[in-house]
């Protein structure tokens, strides 16, 4: 009986402390709202590819294409590069061989670039097509007047399988019809480039 009475005294007492000196919870609340990033992007940076395919958003958006100077040669964007070494975009093949991607330095004549905000270019490959350019982290921003302009690129090639959906919205962001968006139906295996610097030569 001695025992059940102390071992009653005894929870009495715990649950009077734990009433008055409540301890720090086991689940805290977190924060609510925007959190800061921790992944090495700061906040404000651009959507990459996961979130396109909303046009208008991006438009209005503040980034690098608010402030890209004029296509000047000589002018760098990203990082900065020389033309030392660049091979000419008919070598390309040979660079990357049988491997799905190389670092390579590249030069060709940019064909067509976003319009939306400058987030991409394209450089015409030895068969005829074209390897789209895409700028890493999307930290840096290319004139939209670039087109024709010989450039030279630094960074990674790829070959990869690029969505329609992705297709069609760079379609879009280079000022085609409708009907020519609509045309677009399947997925396509190109060359892609990561470039962490570009270099306007003429």
């Amino acid at each position: 009986m001695k025992f059940f009475v102390s071992f009653v005294i005894v929870l009495v007492a715990i649950l009077l402390l734990v009433r008055f000196f409540p301890s720090a919870p086991i689940n805290p609340v977190l924060p609510v709202g925007p959190q800061k990033e921790v992944n090495g992007h700061g906040a404000d940076v651009p959507p990459g590819p996961s979130t396109e395919g909303n046009v208008e958003e991006e438009e209005g958006e503040e980034g690098p294409s608010a402030s890209v100077r004029p296509a000047t040669p000589g002018q760098t964007y990203g990082a900065a590069i020389s033309p030392e070494g660049a091979l000419p975009m008919t070598a390309l093949p040979v660079a990357l061989g049988s491997r799905d991607s190389a670092q390579v330095k590249l030069v060709g004549k940019a064909s067509a670039v976003c319009q939306a905000r400058g987030c991409w270019m394209t450089l015409p490959t030895a068969d005829g097509k074209q390897m789209r350019v895409r700028f890493k982290d999307y930290a840096f921003f290319v004139p939209k007047d670039l087109s024709g302009h010989n450039v030279v690129v630094s960074g990674w090639a790829h070959r990869s399988t690029v969505p329609k959906a992705d297709l069609q919205h760079y379609a879009k962001d280079a000022g085609k019809s409708d009907q020519e968006v609509a045309a677009i139906t399947q997925d396509e295996q190109q060359l892609t480039f990561l470039a962490d610097g570009v270099l306007v030569q003429d």
